[in-house]
């Protein structure tokens, strides 16, 4: 679940790497680490305290498949869409996954159990198709494998 924003929170995160915009992509992990998410009010602050535009923080976190604008779901699913998974089945997998949650990549479940997300390469490409569900990963993932997977993080809750 998502920490609410707190602007005092913020302006120490950012001045623990100094205010300085060479270190945007690192403020942004810490936000994210912090919040699960980078709101536009944290964009809005990041841009002012590191004298950048709103335009260059938004388009960093646009750019890095890391970085969200809205709050994840309680358990974040990952499918890898790298070369070696795709030769393997993974688009299929994508469009099972998008179809049993009933969600698009990048999007969350309306009940915000889970989220689904590409992930372009896991370093598992011997055990393709590869899938990562809280930070912990599984090969060879059929999709009856990924309906285990999922079903389980219902029950975890």
């Amino acid at each position: 679940m998502a920490i609410k924003y707190d602007a005092a929170i913020a302006t120490e995160i950012i001045n623990q790497f100094g205010a300085a915009p060479e270190m945007l992509v690192q403020v942004l992990h810490a936000f994210v680490q912090r919040y699960g998410y980078i709101s536009e009010e944290a964009i809005k602050q990041i841009a002012n305290e590191l004298n950048l535009s709103r335009a260059d923080v938004h388009g960093v976190v646009s750019f890095y498949h890391d970085f969200r604008t809205t709050p994840p779901g309680d358990h974040i699913v990952k499918i890898c869409q790298a070369e070696a998974c795709q030769a393997m089945g993974s688009r299929a997998l994508t469009a099972h996954a998008e179809e049993k949650l009933g969600i698009e990549m990048h999007g969350t479940t309306g009940d915000g159990s889970l989220s689904l997300e590409p992930v372009y390469c896991l370093g598992n490409c011997a055990c393709s198709p590869a899938v990562m569900i809280d930070e912990k990963v599984y090969g060879r993932v059929s999709a009856s494998d990924l309906d285990g997977l999922i079903d389980a993080c219902g029950e975890s809750q």
